[in-house]
C-alpha cells in the first residue's frame, strides 16, 4: 500500500463512526420526540364490578372488625372519599381500602356497603353509586 492509499484509507475510517454517532443521535431525538407529550395521571384502581348495581349475598360468617384508616388528601375537586370496608368474595372476606373516587355522574351519591341480619341469616349488601 502506498502512502497516498494509506492516508486515503485513514480518512475513510472516521466516516462510519460519524455515521454511527449521527444515527444514534437521530434515534435519541426520535425517542424524545415521541415521549415529549406524555402525561402520567394517577387514579384509584377500579375494584371489579362492585359499584354496578346493589347486590345482596347471604354469608355464613360475620366480617372481621373494620380496619381504622386515615383519610388521605383529596386529589382534586369533585372527588368523594369512600371509606374502607370488608367485601364478600364468595368464600372469604377481603378488605377494600378507603380511597377517593370521582362519582360516575353529577349528583351521584355513594351508598356504602352494609351488613344486616334477616330471618336468622347474615346478609351482605354491597356498596353502589345511586
Amino acid at each position: 500500500m502506498t502512502t497516498a492509499e494509506t492516508s486515503a484509507f485513514k480518512k475513510q475510517l472516521p466516516l462510519p463512526r460519524a455515521a454511527l454517532v449521527a444515527a444514534g443521535a437521530a434515534a435519541l431525538l426520535g425517542v424524545l420526540a415521541v415521549t415529549a407529550g406524555c402525561v402520567v395521571a394517577v387514579r384509584p384502581a377500579p375494584v371489579g364490578v362492585m359499584y354496578a348495581e346493589p347486590g345482596e349475598v347471604v354469608v355464613a360468617e360475620a366480617p372481621p372488625v373494620p380496619i381504622v384508616e386515615a383519610v388521605g388528601i383529596v386529589p382534586g375537586p369533585g372527588y368523594v372519599w369512600i371509606g374502607g370496608y370488608y367485601h364478600w368474595y364468595g368464600n372469604r372476606w377481603g378488605w377494600v381500602r378507603g380511597h377517593y373516587e370521582l362519582p360516575p355522574r353529577r349528583g351521584a351519591v355513594w351508598i356504602a356497603p352494609r351488613y344486616e341480619f334477616r330471618a336468622g341469616h347474615r346478609v351482605y349488601i354491597r356498596g353502589f353509586w345511586r
